[in-house]
């Protein structure tokens, strides 16, 4: 009997021999994951067949990425996936930890008629949320912390975060605080910072951040000084590359890939304010999850530049 398609979409994989993250055609049968460099493509790139596999949701082994999720193989080889956004991660990783345990009960895949997920209160807006926490004043204290014979600073512990939300009536209890806090954890606004959070983001729970004085955390998405860059944005391959405007354009500084990217107008930037940066702001959200925030010089040209980046993330290659 041939394999049932579960599910299939575009996920960036790292590599197996080398460490390059490379975006590939994943499809989910009941029985095996295989991966293909194009849509198009007639044969797989590799296969993980899923009997005996087990599987890792959030996987914290890549501190710069977000979204990953690892399937280790009966052969202990491991496979490292990464979605866009977080509904689709949890999409992908639902099916598959289901899909495992049809395979070690010896049943049949099938859907179940109910969904379960963790929903966040009404009108939470995590962005915003996360710039009130890092409010020098009024937002979660950072602490320098020595535990285990390892310091870490500008941490705090996971209670502290819970009775912050309860305080500012962000969330009405410790569970509902619970909730935003695991929100804020997957995408990115909060990560984990020593071994205790982190084994517990990685236990694959419905809810991964910890409620515990020895649980560590601290803010993510951290951003270095705003600086004047020269911007040149093409769409074969599709990136924009940048330069400092005193060196002329034979030797980027850096480049920010496209290809799935999201582009939209913001008016929330953390830290922003405090290098009198202020309006005109736009973010780029990369298919890898890695935020770029820059600011336009007029309203006019934020507008061209969100057109223009917008059409090349849809159709560059």
């Amino acid at each position: 009997m041939e394999p049932t398609t579960i599910r299939e979409g575009y996920l960036v994989k790292k590599g197996t021999v080398l460490n390059s993250w490379k975006v590939m055609w994943v499809v989910l049968a009941d029985d095996a994951i295989e991966f293909y460099k194009k849509k198009t493509d007639n044969s797989p790139k590799g296969m993980i067949p899923l009997k005996g596999a087990t599987l890792t949701s959030p996987c914290q082994d890549f501190t710069k990425r977000m979204l990953v999720f690892k399937v280790r193989s009966a052969k202990n080889q491991e496979h490292f996936f990464q979605a866009t956004h977080l509904e689709e991660r949890e999409l992908w990783v639902k099916d598959i930890k289901r899909a495992i345990t049809c395979l070690q009960g010896g049943k049949k895949f099938a859907r179940k008629s109910t969904r379960r997920s963790i929903r966040l209160p009404e009108n939470v807006n995590l962005s915003e949320l996360y710039v009130l926490m890092k409010d020098q004043d009024k937002g979660v204290k950072e602490l320098k912390v020595e535990k285990d014979k390892r310091l870490f600073n500008h941490c705090f512990t996971g209670n502290t975060v819970i009775d912050w939300l309860i305080s500012e009536r962000k969330a009405r209890n410790r569970p509902e605080g619970l909730m935003l806090a695991t929100g804020l954890l997957n995408e990115g606004f909060l990560l984990p910072a020593g071994d205790v959070s982190k084994d517990g983001a990685e236990k694959g729970a419905e809810c991964v951040f910890l409620d515990q004085t020895e649980a560590l955390y601290y803010f993510g998405h951290r951003r270095k000084n705003w600086k004047v860059r020269k911007f040149i944005l093409r769409d074969d391959p599709a990136y924009i590359h940048y330069y400092d405007p005193t060196k002329g354009e034979n030797d980027p500084l850096g480049s920010i890939h496209l290809r799935g990217s999201v582009v939209t107008a913001v008016e929330y930037v953390p830290d922003a304010k405090r290098y009198e940066v202020d309006g005109n702001l736009f973010e780029i959200i990369t298919s890898d999850e890695i935020h770029y925030y820059l600011q336009a010089a007029t309203a006019d040209e934020r507008k061209d530049w969100i057109k223009a980046i917008q059409s090349v993330s849809k159709t560059g290659k």
